[in-house]
């Protein structure tokens, strides 16, 4: 019996609301114009005209009659004496504002007569008749003072207040039991934006579109995980076929007698190595699973340093001696090693510079005295295979190096900034937070 669409699940919701708010304030309403105050005030109005009827009766002069009569008005009731002659019927359906509950507390009074039939001409609309003797009757006008606020604006508002609070609950509990679905989805996204080999499943409930988005995730997951052991596989291949001949062919050329020749060879094959290289590192995936590590920054920086010095770089480091940090080894290596190697591409003299900041954050800086970048292609060169002299991109790969190197900083929740440096060369400036938020 449950609608299965969003809408219609809304729309039930939203129907369901009003329903039971329009009972609610109905229910109000007939509490409030039958409320006890205007009960009490007409028995108390009842009371009075038989008491009154009763003094009129054993009133001996007429002038002890007027004297009663008087003093009711005088006390807020409008009562006259008429003679019965006078007496008119009733039209048919004319409106009485004395509640039926008025008439019978009225008529249930020892010795009250009520001619609820008959009206004077000159009285009000809201009169009773009760008879006195064979004459005359006492006519009274008995009309409850409540005014508009506590007949008709007093419940209205009331009934409002009571809808829209009830609309209000209901809308709340609604959105929720209706979008709750939706959060899942939202949060196995999310799981499998950052772990594409998660294993749990998205569980299938709430409206049917709902569901058919949880199947669709399902299935894209699977799909996507197929793809990735696709990969996997495929970069083994490539690791195995390519590196073997590879390695063939070098032994081949070291043979070759010419001196000429054999030098371009040799860097033609090793130049290949590189790019086939940089571009398994690109794709290769394994860093998502490397553990955490606390690590001595310096020491770490240092160590990167000193294999590029024992090459011939000028790369010196500048930073404190003892920092400890916890990060993915490997990967922060791989990504600091190919800034590096930007750098030394570039410039004679880099600099590796370790420096807390004010956020506590921790800047990893690396400068050299190289050309620099124009500012229109700062951006770009993060762009996997982006290769432009201009952007300083070494010779000899795909341009993969500093997407790679940023990759791996935001992996880490950190990022990377590129900066001029005065008087020339460039600023590469990796940005680390305290603990690395890894995905």
């Amino acid at each position: 019996m449950i609608p299965r669409s969003i809408a219609a699940q809304l729309m039930s919701l939203v129907a369901l609301s009003e329903l039971i708010g329009i009972t609610l304030a109905a229910a109000i309403i007939i509490f409030l114009f039958d409320s006890p105050s205007i009960n009490d005030t007409q028995k108390f109005l009842a009371g009075r005209v038989a008491e009154l009827t009763q003094l009129l009766r054993f009133a001996k002069a007429p002038g002890d009659a007027d004297e009663l009569l008087a003093a009711a008005r005088r006390g807020g009731l409008d009562v006259r004496r008429v003679a019965l002659g006078e007496l008119v019927p009733r039209a048919a359906g004319e409106m009485r504002s004395f509640s039926m509950r008025g008439y019978r507390q009225l008529a249930a009074e020892p010795g009250i007569e009520l001619l609820e039939e008959l009206r004077h001409p000159a009285g009000s609309s809201s009169q009773v008749v009760v008879k006195l003797d064979d004459g005359h009757a006492l006519m009274a006008d008995v009309a409850v003072k409540g005014g508009f606020w506590s007949f008709m604006l007093r419940p209205a508002a009331a009934g409002a207040i009571i809808v829209l609070i009830s609309m209000l609950l209901l809308s709340v509990y609604a959105v929720r039991w209706v979008i709750a679905p939706l959060a899942d989805v939202a949060r196995a996204t999310t799981s499998f934006g950052r772990s594409p080999r998660a294993p749990e499943v998205l569980r299938r409930r709430g409206p049917r579109e709902i569901a058919q988005v949880a199947d669709a995730l399902n299935d894209m997951r699977t799909r996507i995980a197929a793809l990735l052991d696709d990969r996997t596989r495929m970069l083994a291949a490539i690791s195995h076929d390519l590196r073997t001949p590879l390695t063939r062919l070098r032994l081949r050329s070291e043979r070759v007698g010419d001196d000429t020749l054999r030098p371009a060879m040799l860097g033609d094959i090793a130049k290949m190595t590189r790019m086939i290289n940089e571009t398994l590192e690109y794709l290769r995936d394994d860093a998502r699973s490397e553990a955490v590590t606390c690590i001595d920054l310096p020491s770490f920086l240092q160590t990167i340093c000193s294999e590029f010095a024992d090459t011939g770089y000028a790369v010196s480091y500048a930073g404190p001696a003892r920092l400890p940090y916890a990060c993915r080894p490997r990967a922060l290596s791989r990504a600091v090693t190919n800034i590096v190697e930007n750098a030394v591409k570039h410039g004679s003299t880099i600099t590796v510079a370790l420096r807390p900041t004010t956020s506590d954050h921790i800047e990893i800086e690396v400068a050299d005295d190289g050309p620099g970048i124009a500012p229109a292609l700062r951006d770009k060169v993060f762009e996997p295979f982006f290769k432009a002299d201009s952007a300083r991109q070494g010779s000899g790969g795909f341009g993969l190096g500093l997407s790679i190197a940023l990759d791996i900083a935001k992996r880490h929740g950190g990022s990377i900034e590129l900066k001029p440096r005065q008087p020339s060369g460039l600023l590469v400036s990796m940005l680390l937070p305290p603990e690395p938020v890894l995905v």
